[in-house]
């Protein structure tokens, strides 16, 4: 009864995930649905935007828009053409409190015209969380739940529940610099699918997955003196 099924009109999207879709049901990201991600430190933040953002990516090469609600400015949007992402292709909603966050997030679900909802929020309630999934269930509209720092992880009525890490980069050879973004992607809670956890890399515009991770090296300190 209270199972997952893919809208007939996203049963053929890919959003590039690879192995990943084998968690989960019908092996294709769930569209059309709230997805929670759990956040605790400005990492897990950034990183968590930077695999939504990789999501977003092919679903905007065409059409579509994405409305992102939060109490905060700290996204820097010409960086998100780094994911293939312009711009102009979302609105971003400035709002105080949190009841207003949530009021303005169901509302935006609601609309059957955009393509995704990103919203932060400090912490989400089940009720909460019901009133979104509701909501997305009529339009279709995919939304993004990016808990920030919450005092008590409640369960929620979300489709899955993520918590994203960063990796350290793998630099070429002889380059300087940094490398491509990674990250550890922990899928926590899926319906009707397989948790797993999973590494990935953002490399030319997609997903690639690794199978390791360079170690972090310290450099030893010069002696002054």
């Amino acid at each position: 009864m209270q199972g997952y099924k893919t809208a007939p009109k996203n049963a053929a999207a890919d959003v590039g995930l690879g192995d990943i879709n084998t968690a989960f049901p019908n092996a294709v990201f769930p569209l059309g649905a709230v997805h929670d991600f759990i956040t605790t430190t400005p990492e897990d933040k950034a990183a968590s935007l930077g695999f939504i953002s990789g999501i977003l990516s092919s679903r905007l090469k065409n059409n579509g828009a994405v409305i992102w609600i939060s109490a905060s400015g700290t996204i820097f949007p010409p960086a998100l053409k780094s994911f293939g992402i312009a711009a102009d292709k979302i609105i971003f909603i400035r709002l105080g409190k949190e009841k207003e966050i949530l009021w303005a997030t169901e509302e935006a679900l609601k609309c059957e015209g955009l393509t995704a909802v990103i919203c932060e929020i400090k912490e989400l309630s089940f009720l909460a969380s019901r009133r979104l999934q509701l909501a997305v269930e009529k339009s279709q509209v995919t939304g993004f739940i990016l808990q920030c720092s919450p005092r008590v992880i409640n369960p929620t009525a979300c489709i899955s529940r993520w918590k994203i890490k960063v990796l350290p980069t793998g630099l070429i050879a002889g380059m300087p610099g940094v490398g491509f973004p990674r990250w550890h992607v922990h899928l926590l809670k899926i319906r009707n699918g397989r948790p797993g956890n999973w590494q990935l890399e953002w490399v030319a515009g997609r997903f690639r997955h690794i199978t390791s991770v360079p170690a972090i090296v310290v450099l030893p300190q010069k002696k002054t003196g």
